[in-house]
């Protein structure tokens, strides 16, 4: 277990192996699989593929960009690009875990020569300046407090007139969030700012918003739905483990009480 307890959140042992078990019990095909037979398990935030979908038509993606996918997962959103645009993605997530999940999939689906994935931190981006012509961070800071160093990574991995593409789940209204939620068990490792403060952190960075769209409606029925049953065989409860009903619950409960709210945006590097 990792001694960071944002990977130590996280982490679940024998991932892969679980994953690859439920995709069998759900009549996949382990040696012919595609992105949209993942589609369930490795999109790791509200809304999931469809969320991926809205974010990346957002963009206006023209094929063959370079991509940098911040906190990447196991994999979903640098495949689906990869598969449908034909970019050449590069992940990079804390959770050693999740890399190698995502490399196994990759693998899979055929798809090993146009994603990579490494385990990095966002606050110290392995990457040279102007390398990207896309960042694409959804739902990646949740868990980091430094912002300004973030935001500034950002900036400086990307092309002049290269575009951040952003989903992020930040604080509403309504007071703190019940705990656990997908992405901390406690409030220790959660860092939400309101989306006017990430906006202006953002722009204070050197970035220009093309487009900001409050999008909670379209997750918060997501978690109602999972909160009412037990889950499918193939899903994203696989990857948070024994605390699934509980995450399910609160998150249902933090978007109802407006403790969160979700947005997705595009902003530029200026040229």
């Amino acid at each position: 277990m990792s001694d960071n307890p944002v990977e130590a959140h996280y982490a679940r042992r024998d991932l892969g192996e679980t994953i690859l078990a439920a995709l069998k019990q759900a009549g996949k095909d382990i040696d012919h699989l595609t992105p949209e037979d993942l589609a369930p398990v490795d999109e790791f935030h509200g809304g999931q593929r469809q969320a991926t979908i809205r974010l990346a038509e957002l963009v206006g993606f023209r094929g063959g960009e370079r991509v940098l996918d911040i906190g990447s997962g196991i994999g979903g959103p640098s495949r689906f690009l990869a598969s449908r645009y034909g970019c050449q993605v590069t992940g990079i997530d804390l959770t050693a875990e999740f890399c190698r999940v995502a490399e196994l999939l990759t693998r899979l689906t055929g798809l090993t020569g146009r994603v990579s994935y490494r385990q990095g931190n966002a606050l110290d981006l392995p990457f040279a300046d102007m390398s990207f012509d896309v960042v694409w961070p959804q739902n990646a800071s949740m868990n980091i407090a430094d912002r300004d160093r973030l935001y500034s990574e950002m900036h400086r991995v990307l092309k002049p007139g290269g575009r951040l593409a952003l989903q992020e789940v930040v604080a509403g209204p309504g007071g703190e969030p019940h705990y656990p939620v997908p992405w901390a068990t406690e409030a220790s490792i959660s860092f939400l700012l309101t989306a006017e403060a990430t906006r202006a952190k953002l722009e204070a960075a050197g970035f220009r918003v093309v487009t900001w769209h409050d999008t909670t409606h379209t997750s918060s029925p997501s978690w109602s739905r999972a909160a009412e049953g037990p889950p499918p065989p193939l899903g994203i409860h696989l990857l948070i483990g024994a605390d699934w009903a509980a995450v399910a619950r609160n998150s249902a409960r933090n978007y109802q009480e407006d403790r969160v709210r979700l947005f997705n945006a595009v902003l530029e590097r200026p040229s």
